[in-house]
């Protein structure tokens, strides 16, 4: 029996288009074959005397059913099956999703799943089969526990200690696992995005390459590990002046992780916000609206049209509307930004402070277009000059979006903590002169009422004191 044939069979059956689709001649022939594979009569030797019994017909037809194996009848007991066991209807499934669960290795090439006259596979598409096992991957315990106590320093505020505890946990990473391992790629991408929030950028864009490298040889091209990866690297390219190239990265990313997740996941909301901000920072504003608004309605439906990432989805497409003319539409997004963030932070948050202000900025902004349109009349309005986003502001909202926060304190921020500092200091000045005085005049007492041994020894502490 051939093992090859009869899985290509199955996934033909499974998620080819063909109605009826037929083993291949070769993959039928090898099912037919007797087991022994040669000729018992070899030339120039006498046949053995069948001393043993032939195997049972009924073996041999169960070996060649898969032959007879249809779509219409795999899915109608896949779907008893899962009514039976489990209660859940089947609707539909992937196909890289189905390779990975039961352990198939297939052949990197475009297959066609739309041809009803032939089958997709064939028996030498099937490269192998392999055991999926569920088990923990033993873990180095040093670079472990160096590692999360670099993350509670970083979360405390200490970023250089934690940047150095981290550093740490990849030198035992290395020694321990060698030059290829996830965790090691895990630690290149804390450590890049370390250099970036401390604004080395250069080396955060070097050490995300490997990171980005590693993960492609470890965990696959399509692992979700390395399409965050890929996204880390389009961000540090992007504020390294790099931007044909972050756009590259962010595209193949929205690619694998299209294929992987699908068009409704989070993920797809996260890179299409990140391809929309830098095409707005290019001037692209147009095909920016297009996934800006595909990112909207993917972070509407997957945390809520009143969520605060939703809040963030509608700013960035109000930015992207008022840069193409239209400030109606990117007024009415700014409103529901607004409303979020007064409804969820307060009035006195930051983020509803800011939105106010964009709001006034759009409104004048209306005006200003509104005069010039009553003011040419009948004649061709005036071209409208739209200021380019800066750098800055751009870096500053992607931060934002995937989750990179700086805290940022300014000189006078400093010194009233100075002041308030010496002030508390001050504070507690008087009742500490008060108790030093008050053990002074303790010894002086007690000297004097002792003897003259006793008298000297307490005058000579209270000089000292």
């Amino acid at each position: 029996m051939c093992a090859g044939g009869a899985v290509a069979h199955f996934l033909n059956c499974l998620v080819g288009a063909c109605a009826s689709p037929a083993a291949s001649a070769g993959d039928a022939a090898a099912a037919l074959a007797p087991p022994g594979g040669r000729s018992r009569a070899g030339r120039g030797r006498r046949p053995r005397r069948a001393h043993h019994h032939p195997p049972p017909h009924h073996h041999h037809q169960h070996s060649n059913d898969w032959q007879h194996l249809t779509p219409k009848a795999l899915f109608s007991q896949l779907r008893h099956e899962l009514r039976a066991y489990w209660g859940y209807e089947l609707v539909g499934d992937n196909m890289e999703s189905f390779a990975l669960k039961v352990g198939l290795q297939i052949l990197l090439r475009e297959y066609d799943f739309d041809n009803k006259n032939k089958a997709t596979f064939s028996s030498s598409d099937i490269m192998n089969i392999f055991p999926v096992v569920k088990h923990i991957n033993p873990r180095a315990s040093d670079a472990y526990n160096f590692y999360t106590t670099g993350q509670n320093k970083i979360q405390a505020g200490a970023v250089s200690e934690g940047h150095e505890l981290i550093t740490e946990a990849l030198n035992l990473l290395n020694n321990v696992y060698g030059a290829m391992h996830g965790e090691i790629a895990q630690c290149l991408r804390m450590v890049a995005r370390l250099c970036y929030v401390t604004g080395e950028h250069r080396d955060a864009m070097a050490y995300q390459q490997k990171a980005v490298f590693m993960s492609e040889r470890v965990n696959g091209i399509d692992h979700p590990y390395t399409i965050t990866e890929y996204s880390h690297l389009a961000l540090y390219c992007f504020a390294n002046g790099q931007v044909s190239t972050a756009l590259k990265l962010l595209y193949r990313a929205r690619y694998l992780a299209l294929l992987v997740c699908g068009e409704n996941h989070p993920e797809m909301a996260l890179l299409d916000s990140n391809i929309a901000l830098i095409l707005h920072a290019v001037g692209e504003y147009e095909l920016s609206l297009r996934f800006a608004e595909r990112a909207l309605a993917v972070t509407a439906g997957a945390h809520g049209p009143r969520s605060l990432k939703a809040a963030v989805a509608r700013h960035l497409l109000a930015r992207t509307l008022s840069c193409l003319g239209d400030f109606r539409a990117a007024l009415h997004h700014e409103k529901e930004t607004y409303s979020i963030y007064k409804q969820l932070l307060g009035e006195k948050h930051e983020k509803t402070l800011e939105s106010s202000e964009c709001l006034r900025h759009l409104a004048q902004q209306a005006v200003v277009v509104q005069k010039r349109l009553a003011e040419a009349g009948a004649r061709a309005p005036p071209p409208l000059h739209i200021q380019p986003p800066g750098m800055a502001s751009v870096i500053d909202m992607l931060n934002l979006i995937n989750g990179i926060l700086f805290v940022q304190i300014s000189p006078q921020d400093i010194e009233q903590f100075k002041a308030e500092i010496e002030k508390r200091q001050l504070k507690d000045l008087p009742g500490v002169l008060g108790e030093m005085s008050g053990k002074v005049l303790e010894k002086a007492e007690a000297a004097s009422s002792g003897t003259e041994p006793q008298k000297k020894e307490l005058l000579q502490q209270t000089a000292e004191s």
